[in-house]
């Protein structure tokens, strides 16, 4: 028995359908995506100081981890739909936060005299407020843009080409957070030239990554939708980021 053969759920206002099959409030695969989206984020943010070199390009560290945070929204999205997305992102958001405040606040608290590390500490994890602010409001918008829009090319294209969501979707999102990370974070700090080339390079490089690993969403996204026995679309949903149900 297929997925779409064992129930539908009729909207009949809207004229459409939600597929809500056998579908648990919090499940353990939804748990653990949940769990790998925000550890990405996390990570992501510390390791962000490291540059790195690839094909002679430097590069911040987190471009190695940070596109999956996109293509795990892209999961969360296709199967278990934008309501229960939104809360994740702004989960991970809450949790970023409390790192931020926690490094802060180490620190802000003296160390002991014997403790030589203060300055290479403060190096690795130390943020300025305004690497913070652009952090998070690049996170922000970059995950809601990509979460509604994949949610809604689903509809339009009746739930075929997965890859044309994926991609697409991420090409709008990646482009927001790194337009206005980029942007706000050095500003006036660097170049015009060199900032152009950063948003460029870095863009390029998160939507090639995603492109690459197109295989293993499938298989993911086709693997959960199976386990869950779960397909959501998004019919009459309120794209409202600020909503919470």
């Amino acid at each position: 028995m297929n997925i779409l053969s064992k129930a539908k759920i009729y909207t009949s206002k809207l004229g459409g359908y939600k597929i809500l099959l056998n579908q648990k409030n919090n499940s353990s695969l939804f748990l653990i995506i949940a769990g790998f989206f925000i550890s990405s984020l996390l990570l992501s943010n510390v390791i962000a100081g490291k540059l790195i070199s690839i094909a002679g390009l430097a590069l911040p560290g987190a471009v190695i981890l940070f596109p999956l945070t996109y293509i795990f929204g892209d999961v969360l999205t296709e199967v278990y739909g934008f309501k229960k997305t939104r809360m994740v992102i702004w989960l991970g958001f809450a949790c970023n936060l409390l790192m931020v405040g926690v490094f802060a606040l180490v620190m802000a608290i003296p160390s002991p005299d014997f403790f030589k590390a203060e300055s290479a500490f403060a190096t690795v994890l130390g943020m300025t407020p305004r690497i913070v602010f652009a952090s998070l409001l690049a996170y922000l918008t970059g995950e809601f843009c990509n979460s509604v829009l994949l949610s809604r090319m689903k509809i339009w294209t009746a739930g075929r080409h997965l890859w044309v969501r994926t991609i697409g979707s991420s090409l709008v999102g990646e482009g927001m957070d790194t337009l206005i990370f980029i942007g706000l974070a050095f500003w006036g700090t660097l170049p015009a030239g060199v900032l152009g080339q950063m948003m460029v390079f870095q863009y390029l490089f998160k939507i090639a990554y995603e492109t690459a690993i197109t295989p293993l969403t499938y298989w993911v996204v086709g693997y959960l939708k199976r386990q869950e026995g779960i397909d959501t679309y998004d019919y009459g949903v309120d794209y409202n980021p600020f909503q919470w149900d």
